[in-house]
C-alpha cells in the first residue's frame, strides 16, 4: 500500500514537472517568435556583408535601420533623408564620391543595397572620427557633426560621459536612447546567430 502511494505521488510529481517544462518551453517559443517579429532581419545579406566590410557590429546597423525607417525602403523624412538608413542627399553624394560610386543620384538611396552600403560606410567614418564611440557616432548621425563639435566646445555639456541626458536636442536624445535599446535587443535575440 505504501509503495502504491509513493508511486502515485512520484508519478504526480513527474507529471507536474513535465507540465511545467512544457509551459516554460511554450513561453520561450512565444517570446522568441514575438521578439523576432519586433526585431526582424530584413536585408540580412546586405547588412552582414557591408557591416563586415566596415568592421561594424551588424546588430548596430539593424538597430539604426529599425530606428530610422523600421525597414521601409521608401521612407523619406521631413528634412529629406531617404531610405532604410535615412541618409541626406548631400551626405550621400559626399560618401558616394569618397567610395568612388560612379553616377550616384539621390533616388538610389531607395535601393536597399546602395543605402546600406553608404550607411555602413558613414557609420564607420563616424566611429573613426569619434574614436570608436558608438554613442558619439549615433549622436552625430542624427544631429550632425557640427552640432556635436559645438556641444563639445560648450563647458555646460558633457558628451564624454556618454549619457544621453547630456544631449541638448530632445530628438537626438530620444534617437540615441532608442538605437542603443534596439541594439541591445538585437544583440540579445540573435546572440548565437552570427559570429563577427
Amino acid at each position: 500500500m505504501n509503495k502504491n502511494i509513493k508511486s502515485d505521488g512520484m508519478a504526480k510529481y513527474i507529471r507536474i514537472l513535465i507540465n511545467i517544462i512544457i509551459v516554460f518551453a511554450i513561453v520561450i517559443f512565444i517570446f522568441e517568435y514575438s521578439a523576432k517579429k519586433l526585431y526582424p532581419l530584413h536585408y540580412e545579406n546586405y547588412v552582414l556583408s557591408y557591416a563586415a566590410q566596415n568592421a561594424i557590429d551588424p546588430w548596430l546597423v539593424f538597430a539604426v535601420i529599425k530606428t530610422e525607417s523600421n525597414f521601409n525602403t521608401n521612407a523619406t523624412s521631413r528634412k529629406g533623408a531617404k531610405g532604410l538608413m535615412q541618409i541626406m542627399d548631400d551626405t550621400a553624394a559626399w560618401i558616394a564620391e569618397k567610395m568612388d560610386i560612379d553616377g550616384f543620384e539621390p533616388y538610389m538611396l531607395y535601393n536597399p543595397e546602395v543605402n546600406i552600403k553608404i550607411g555602413c560606410w558613414y557609420l564607420r567614418w563616424l566611429l573613426n572620427r569619434y574614436e570608436g564611440s558608438a554613442f558619439l557616432a549615433l549622436t552625430a548621425y542624427n544631429s550632425g557633426i557640427g552640432n556635436v563639435n559645438a556641444w563639445f566646445a560648450d563647458d555646460n555639456i558633457c558628451l564624454s560621459s556618454e549619457d544621453p541626458s547630456e544631449i541638448p536636442f530632445k530628438e537626438t536624445r530620444n534617437y540615441v536612447k532608442k538605437v542603443m535599446s534596439n541594439w541591445k535587443m538585437y544583440s540579445i535575440i540573435y546572440k548565437n546567430r552570427v559570429k563577427f
